[in-house]
């Protein structure tokens, strides 16, 4: 399996089906495949080469779909970049991966004369916009009017695309993914779950990161016309999702939250969709129940994993949401994935205990590029090692309960910040919380709670230990709590708790 070969199949047996359509435009199978063997013929003459990195900086539209698919048809990998990043972070992830051209669209104009001083390496901008193309750009136009060429076919452990992590615990790494490791999960994740088929796919998560670009694959595997939303809002997704009738999306746990709390989301028919997939940081029992509620023909499906891991590697199936345990889960090990559950030494720890959750299988990346050193860390005898907490019980549930470097020793005892949080999370008076450690003269380090509360609501350190006693140790409760506005949050939707210690004085 390879990135183009859906194209391949849909143009053979449905050409006239809608491959993408973006606002008012839509591209059938056909011309998205002309489009791309021409844009790829054009790459050709720009000089890239096999095994070049392209770089892609686009919000979510059919031109990143095209730009994606044309860069491997050319039989060079892509490096879709952060479109939250500043100039610096591009311009690094460009210098580090190589880049010589690089795909612009319009949102991005404005930085492409400080990417290009900033990048020596950088040939050549190609602006796949729809505005008119800057002086000293390429217009994409210019590249659809090559000469088509033929697809490579470019597949198995050739680099699909250099994916840059989100950075929420330093510099971000650049993760080397085949075609292979991107299409094992899909392929597994199709087989295991009861997906749709055809129809339309909602493509709301961003696309750079690897969570909404394997769930565009998944798509496309399906036979479903992908339906790409330049930027969240919730009010535009869930108009997209009742005027396309759409059967499936991708969102993170903030997204949903920001959707079912939208004052007119009742007034919307979403009763078209039949997937909600959801992944990438953990959701509070009382948001399900809420999200469950918004959209009830949806399964729910749960995808734990991470970049280095294609990205899944555990599910959580929609029948597993029914249950009260099983839901606080992040599932099990997904049918192409081995997890285990290992202390420091490497060594498996019986159910139940907790220790590092690892993952071997065909779905683990080539390793980090230019970083061997890390990538040796990273990935012993076979064992991705996820950096995250957890438990797994008898049946193979697995459970996370911190990252690492989040976990909290206070007075001693280990505190896991997620544990915390889904506590916090029930509290009336709280809409979004992050659990982190402060530096404390008595106790070493002391849970502090940062809250986002309810508009009009209050809540004392007094209140919300009194209401987290009733279900967690003493210990682990708050013993400070602080009300933000909002929290500082990656591309991907996970709350950065670096920048809050920091904010503290506790990085």
């Amino acid at each position: 399996m390879y990135l183009t070969q859906s194209l391949h199949r849909a143009v053979r047996q449905s050409p006239d089906i809608p491959f993408t359509a973006y606002r008012a435009r839509t591209y059938t199978a056909r011309e998205t495949y002309d489009a791309v063997s021409r844009i790829a013929g054009g790459l050709i003459g720009l000089g890239v080469r096999k095994d070049d990195r392209v770089g892609l900086l686009s919000l979510n539209t059919d031109r990143f779909c095209q730009a994606a698919l044309a860069t491997a048809w050319a039989d060079a990998a892509i490096v879709p970049l952060n479109t939250r990043w500043s100039v610096a972070e591009h311009a690094y992830a460009l210098d580090d991966a190589d880049v010589s051209v690089l795909f612009l669209d319009d949102a991005f104009l404005p930085m492409a004369s400080a990417l290009r001083e900033r990048t020596p390496g950088l040939r050549t901008i190609v602006h796949c916009g729809d505005q008119p193309t800057p002086e000293g750009l390429v217009p994409l136009a210019e590249l659809l009017a090559a000469e088509p060429v033929e697809d490579v076919h470019r597949q198995g452990d050739a680099m699909a695309g250099v994916f840059y992590t989100g950075g929420t615990t330093g510099v971000s790494k650049g993760v080397m993914l085949g075609h292979r490791q991107l299409f094992v999960t899909a392929l597994g994740t199709l087989l295991h779950t009861r997906l749709p088929r055809g129809g339309t796919s909602i493509l709301a998560a961003p696309a750079f990161h690897l969570a909404g670009f394997a769930f565009w694959i998944v798509g496309m595997m399906a036979d479903m016309t992908t339906v790409p939303v330049a930027m969240f809002d919730p009010a535009g997704v869930l108009r997209t999702i009742e005027e396309h009738r759409a059967k499936q999306t991708l969102l993170v746990p903030a997204m949903i939250d920001a959707i079912v709390s939208h004052p007119d989301a009742g007034s919307y028919d979403l009763s078209s969709l039949e997937l909600l997939a959801y992944g990438a940081s953990p959701i509070s029992e009382t948001l399900l129940t809420r999200a469950r509620a918004a959209f009830p023909s949806a399964q729910f499906l749960q995808v734990y994993g991470m970049t280095e891991l294609s990205p899944s590697t555990t599910l959580l199936l929609d029948e597993d949401h029914d249950d009260p345990v099983l839901r606080r889960s992040v599932g099990r090990a997904a049918p192409y994935a081995r997890v285990r559950i290992v202390d420091e030494k490497g060594t498996e720890v019986p159910p139940g205990t907790i220790g590092e959750i690892v993952a071997a299988g065909d779905h683990v990346m080539l390793g980090y590029w230019k970083k061997p050193a890390e990538t040796q860390e990273a990935v012993r005898d076979g064992w991705m090692h996820t950096g995250d907490v957890g438990y797994m019980d008898e049946r193979g549930y697995v459970y996370i309960v911190d990252r690492l470097k989040d976990m909290i020793v206070s007075g001693g005892e280990n505190v896991y910040s997620t544990e915390v949080e889904n506590v916090v999370a029930k509290h009336p008076a709280v809409a979004q919380v992050a659990v982190i450690g402060l530096p404390d003269a008595k106790w070493g380090e002391r849970v502090h709670a940062m809250v986002v509360l309810v508009p009009g609501a209050t809540l004392t350190a007094e209140e919300l230990q009194a209401f987290c006693k009733q279900e967690i140790a003493g210990y682990k409760c708050p013993r400070s709590v602080e009300s933000v506005a909002q929290f500082p949050m990656s591309a991907a939707g996970k709350v950065l708790k670096r920048e809050l210690r920091a904010a503290s004085g506790a990085a």
